[in-house]
């Protein structure tokens, strides 16, 4: 079981968040957080969408429903 683990950590240490490690010596504040700024971009654009999409079943909903007794 500790393998498993040991092997998540060498997963992420060592090939998932190597494009961060490079990011992480650079002394620019702008092109550290760009991939924050990129995240934090997709997820406005995500919750938005889904917004649009919620608002929209809602007008389409009828009111036809009939609870099972």
């Amino acid at each position: 079981m500790r393998d498993f683990f040991y092997g998540i950590q060498d997963l992420f240490e060592n090939v998932l968040l190597v494009p961060m490690e490079g990011l992480r010596f650079t002394h620019g504040w702008w092109l550290s957080n760009i991939v924050n700024v990129l995240f934090i971009v997709i997820g406005f654009a995500a919750f938005f969408y889904w917004m649009g999409q919620m608002k929209k079943f809602d007008q389409e909903e009828k009111d036809d429903y009939q609870p099972m007794i």
